[in-house]
């Protein structure tokens, strides 16, 4: 397949730059010519806005000023991906592919769309399904030439201030953070199944560069910390409604005398921005904490992530299929 077509159908374009990647060896960084994303709308710069539907104010208020078809107040953590990895210029060419930087964020839709129209044990019995066609994924990026992948795992699904409204709780089913704790099982089976499936290709693909982030745990961090790092109560959101009428972020209605749908005052201190996606200053903290490599494995910061193991020759490394 064509790697444009390819990247068109399963991937969102975030930022493409001009410059040459470096392997770390003694401590030099690499410089991406352009940064491909994978993902759901927690990563989407745009692309379902311009395809779907249009992304409404006050979406981007924090820092655009208007919507940039982000589904947030302002930036997210690929928006600080993609300015720590690459060097400034013009969008890249076809011929960067084999030396961009792609990256996944995915699983947080697969869960959520299980848990609304099934069992918690089917969702389990899907995730190898889902996995599967996360590592065919994978491997298509590969054969077009793909060898640099930062793999985020999936969040605290069931920290979600929309799930734990929807959810039907039980005596001990919410966590010490109000959190739905069977849901955030889930997630963690999600994410161990999905670092296994990491080694996997490691193993098949000797010439990829394979990170997997730890997202999950930098968000509940973040989450169980809200209150001593400045933030008001993690399940509180700050635009759109859930309560007594639900209306999404951007829209208003009035019911009954009762206006839904008034945004906050300050973004900056909600962790959640409209009750599934996090904040401008969600996403500053969490990026913070996992571009730096404390949260990887292998434990390299985002600068690294072109790093071979030492026993492939250099001839071999851009362009080469395997």
């Amino acid at each position: 397949m064509d790697p444009v077509k390819l990247l068109a159908l399963v991937g969102l374009l975030v930022l493409g730059l001009l410059g040459h990647p470096t392997a770390v060896h003694g401590g030099r960084s690499c410089k991406f010519p352009a940064v491909y994303n994978f993902g759901d709308s927690n990563s989407d710069t745009g692309a379902i806005s311009a395809a779907l539907s249009e992304v409404l104010p006050p979406n981007g208020e924090s820092f655009f000023g208007s919507p940039s078809g982000r589904f947030s107040d302002g930036r997210l953590v690929v928006d600080f991906i993609g300015k720590r990895a690459t060097s400034k210029g013009k969008l890249s060419r076809p011929e960067d592919f084999s030396k961009a930087l792609y990256t996944f964020d995915i699983g947080q839709n697969d869960l959520a769309f299980g848990f609304q129209h099934t069992t918690e044990e089917q969702v389990i019995a899907s995730i190898p399904d889902i996995l599967a066609n996360l590592s065919q994924a994978i491997h298509q990026v590969y054969e077009e030439g793909g060898r640099f992948f930062w793999i985020h795992n999936t969040g605290p699904i069931g920290c979600l201030p929309y799930n734990v409204i929807y959810y039907q709780s039980k005596p001990g089913t919410l966590d010490k953070n109000g959190c739905v704790r069977p849901q955030n099982a889930v997630a963690q089976e999600f994410n161990r199944q999905l670092k296994d499936m990491v080694l996997k290709l490691r193993s098949d693909h000797p010439l990829a560069v394979l990170t997997y982030v730890d997202v999950y745990s930098a968000k509940y961090a973040l989450i169980s910390s809200a209150k001593d790092l400045g933030f008001v109560d993690p399940l509180e959101f700050c635009c759109g409604s859930y309560y007594g009428y639900h209306i999404d972020c951007g829209k208003k209605a009035t019911v009954n005398g009762t206006v839904y749908g008034n945004p906050c005052k300050d973004p900056s201190r909600h962790i959640s921005w409209d009750g599934i996606h996090y904040s401008q200053a969600a996403n500053i903290w969490i990026a913070k904490h996992i571009l730096n490599g404390s949260l990887s494995d292998p434990p390299v910061s985002i600068r690294e992530a072109c790093h071979y193991p030492k026993n492939v020759p250099f001839c071999f490394r851009f362009g080469r299929k395997a």
